[in-house]
């Protein structure tokens, strides 16, 4: 997956030196580091000079006065799939969510179908999950959803196989 990943977004400028409030879209705020780079929805290359986490705001190279950094207001961050896993530390069992889109989803041998995108909801992120053709003609729904909790819904994610394997999904796909 080539496309790049959305971040952040940029708020309204904070002080006289060009400071923009951010918007963080991630679980990973320690990839707005000094000299870090990002490209904007307009495709502006910009470069980290400053982050104060206590406060979310930015600084921009090149971006140091505030009538230069009200151009960048309203405008989104994104950052590659190389960046992300350069700049940000998983733990055990954590996954970039484009790491997961695409992979296909088993229990026991019985292939259920590909990830298709992931929800985030307060208690959980789900899986949702295009069925696989063959169980779509058993009259089973053409997506569902699966709560991502380890040990009671995933056993195993292989990245570099492009697989995960799981339990009791079947049955939530039968109640979908």
């Amino acid at each position: 997956m080539n496309s790049n990943i959305y971040v952040a977004k940029l708020g309204k400028t904070v002080g006289l030196k060009g400071h923009l409030k951010l918007h963080i879209d991630s679980d990973f705020p320690e990839q707005f580091k000094k000299d870090a780079t990002f490209i904007t929805n307009r495709k502006i290359k910009l470069k980290v000079v400053e982050y104060n986490a206590n406060r979310d705001v930015v600084l921009f190279e090149n971006y140091e006065n505030i009538d230069l950094a009200k151009k960048l207001i309203n405008q989104e961050l994104f950052s590659t799939p190389e960046q992300t896993r350069e700049n940000c530390n998983l733990a055990e069992n954590e996954f970039f969510w484009f790491d997961l889109i695409g992979c296909t989803v088993y229990e026991n041998d019985l292939k259920l179908g590909l990830v298709k995108d992931i929800h985030r909801y307060p208690i959980s992120d789900y899986l949702e999950i295009d069925t696989d053709e063959s169980l779509v003609t058993k009259e089973l729904p053409k997506t569902f959803l699966l709560p991502h909790i380890f040990d009671q819904f995933i056993l195993n994610i292989d990245i570099e196989k492009k697989e995960i394997n799981v339990k009791d999904a079947y049955s939530i796909l039968e109640n979908s």
